[in-house]
């Protein structure tokens, strides 16, 4: 009962952002800059439109497709190039969790608490799993891994659905319902736990190392929060994430220590590339972090209050969602303002994803748009 009424909360937490541009109270978010002239020319190469996305989710690109999952249980392998179908399955259920993607298995999770997983578009298993997910399943070495809102991990064979193993750790008062950070480096699995980075080894479910990018504060347990939250960020081996409302952080994988944390607020998670890490605080002044030492490249304040989604490096720019459904273009180097493109007028739901040159973003109206930087 308690692991499901911190769930409740955490979602009232998580939720409470949706109507802040529904009060008078609340600030304006900036209005859109003039481009007298883009000096890059963006375009979106297809868009398809398919449910709902607006549950927590993401994209997997692997092996010249994206992987995506509509809230009413679709789940469909889209050519990179293209948009056009690979395969498409219906798992028959209202998902929670979005797709996970090895390029052969792709695995999701019903809001039945079901981990369901798929080999080129027909359901192979289905698992019932103790609490919800909501950060997309895993799938890397013919196993799937789940990140459950109390923050268990569990690991299952793909091909059978056999349990490898379930790592249970002592539990925070509260955690948040938003997508936790669950990824790999080399052969090390990493799991975020509350405001920590944790390495676990994938055959036993044993902790190998963990550190903490954050070191929350606040009178309750409320503004004590600061859960990781997705994406990871990987360069070499160094890890970096988002505390929720606390910090931005990054840590050696092959020392298991923290390189550097910076305090900032912020909800959403970051991108990041060989040089920088990019994030939103929480009024979106958007920043970039040099990766080596944290210390702050540059900070652009033209999108303040547009409820910035999490950004993605493509080359020599970054692009960014918000809530309008604007795909902004920064340059990496100094935040200026490039260019920009509308979608469907819906805000960005997810992390986008880069394969081959190509980004695809998601709306929270179903949309899907790939575009060429």
């Amino acid at each position: 009962m308690r692991a499901l009424s911190a769930f409740a909360l955490a979602s009232l937490v998580a939720l409470s952002g949706c109507s802040l541009f529904s009060s008078s109270k609340a600030p304006k978010p900036a209005p859109l800059e003039e481009l007298k002239a883009a000096t890059i020319a963006p375009q979106v190469l297809w868009n398809q439109r398919i449910d709902n996305t607006s549950f927590a989710q993401a994209i997997t690109a692997r092996d010249g497709k994206f992987f995506v999952a509509a809230g009413d249980g679709v789940v469909q392998a889209l050519q990179a190039t293209t948009g056009q179908t690979v395969w498409r399955a219906d798992v028959g259920a209202k998902l929670s969790a979005g797709v996970g993607s090895d390029g052969r298995f792709a695995a999701v999770v019903t809001r039945g608490n079901e981990l369901v997983v798929i080999d080129a578009g027909k359901v192979l298993w289905r698992k019932t799993l103790p609490t919800p997910v909501i950060a997309s399943p895993l799938v890397a070495g013919e196993r799937v891994f789940v990140l459950t809102v109390d923050r268990q991990v569990q690991a299952f064979d793909a091909l059978d659905g056999r349990k490898i193993f379930d790592m249970r750790r002592p539990g925070e008062p509260l955690t948040l319902a938003k997508a936790g950070v669950l990824g790999v480096f080399m052969d090390t699995l990493i799991v975020g736990q509350g405001p920590r980075m944790t390495g676990v080894d994938p055959l036993r479910g044993t902790v190998r190392w963990e550190s903490s990018v954050a070191n929350p504060r606040g009178t309750n347990e409320v503004e004590r929060l600061a859960d990781l939250v997705a994406p990871l960020v990987r360069n070499g081996e160094v890890l970096c994430a988002r505390a929720f409302q606390s910090a931005v952080g990054c840590v050696s994988a092959e020392r298991g220590a923290t390189i550097w944390s910076r305090i900032v607020g912020g909800t959403n998670g970051v991108g990041g590339d060989a040089q920088y890490i990019y994030g939103a605080d929480g009024s979106d002044r958007l920043s970039a972090w040099r990766i080596a030492t944290g210390d702050t490249a540059w900070t652009a304040e033209q999108f303040t209050n547009r409820k910035l989604g999490v950004p993605l490096a493509v080359g020599n720019s970054v692009l960014v969602g918000d809530f309008e459904g604007y795909v902004h273009f920064v340059e990496r180097e100094t935040g200026k303002t490039l260019a920009r493109l509308p979608t469907d007028g819906s805000p960005i739901v997810t992390a986008p994803v880069l394969l081959d040159g190509i980004a695809l973003v998601a709306t929270e109206k179903g949309g899907l748009y790939a575009i060429k930087p």
